[in-house]
């Protein structure tokens, strides 16, 4: 990474022609660092102040030593302007998605327990997995689907022939219930 400026007396054509060049190369070469990637885009904005003084200053009215140069296409028309839309493209986009992602997640609430449904003692649930795997969901006690009651460890530990849920299935995913079977 590494910040270029030219300084000198500019004719606007003069002047015009150093900012195409050098803003066209900020552009292309600008991204290539961890730093420059988020660096990159407000140093093009801020090079755009730049040219604001430029279009302030007066065309050239008199030849100098040496005929001004030639101030070339816009920025957006050169070879360097179209392949700079892909890097400001893909860093549009990730800020985007990843906006998107954020706000998804806040709405559907996607933080908390990995979206399993919270067990609590005392109520019945059912798992729609082969056992050891685990897919429960809370069941009405008065159910024919109701396979297991939930209880809570004695002192740590689930009785003998108890399953013990996944920690996530607990109301603040921090301990492991107690699964009783209520058949067989």
């Amino acid at each position: 990474m590494r910040f270029l400026k030219r300084e000198g007396v500019f004719c606007r054509s003069c002047a015009l022609a150093s900012f195409r060049d050098m803003q066209s190369d900020t552009m292309v070469l600008g991204w290539w660092g961890p730093l420059s990637v988020l660096i990159t885009p407000f140093t093009l904005l801020s090079n755009l102040s730049a040219l604001s003084g430029i279009r302030r200053i007066p065309e050239p009215v008199a030849p100098g030593f040496r005929p001004p140069l030639d101030p070339g296409k816009p920025v957006f028309r050169r070879p360097a302007g179209i392949l700079a839309l892909i890097p400001v493209g893909l860093l549009g986009l990730a800020v985007f998605a990843f906006t998107a992602l954020l706000l998804v997640g806040l709405v559907t609430g996607a933080g908390d327990s990995a979206g399993h449904p919270t067990l609590t003692a005392g109520s019945c649930a059912r798992n729609d997995a082969t056992w050891p795997e685990q897919d429960l969901h809370p069941e009405s006690c008065d159910s024919a689907d109701a396979q297991l009651r939930v209880a809570a460890p004695v002192n740590g530990t689930c009785p003998a022939g108890a399953y013990v849920a996944y920690p996530e299935y607990s109301e603040h995913a921090d301990m492991s219930l107690c699964l009783r079977p209520l058949k067989g």
